[in-house]
């Protein structure tokens, strides 16, 4: 009977041996997913930050031409009214 025991013994120790075996390599491809899903979402985060970057540059590009504009259409009404003024 003891024998019987220890034969029990031996197959469970065994089948968990497997099972831990198992766990192990699922946890580290899980692993590796969610590493290679990080590192695509960073690429997507720092695409998007670069984006904005750019986008932000040329808003305050487009701000200095307006501005710029603003000025020449104002020089603008300056010489034509200066030109077209009554003589006193």
């Amino acid at each position: 009977m003891e024998e019987n025991q220890e034969g029990t013994a031996e197959k469970f120790f065994k089948e968990f041996g497997k099972k831990m075996d198992q766990f192990a390599k699922e946890l580290s491809e899980a692993g590796a997913r969610a590493e290679v899903d990080l590192q695509n979402k960073f690429e997507e985060v720092k695409a998007a930050a670069q984006k904005f970057k750019t986008e932000a540059q040329n808003k305050e590009r487009w701000k200095e031409v307006e501005s710029s504009l603003k000025k020449a259409g104002e020089e603008l009404e300056n010489a034509i009214k200066a030109a077209f003024k009554k003589k006193q």
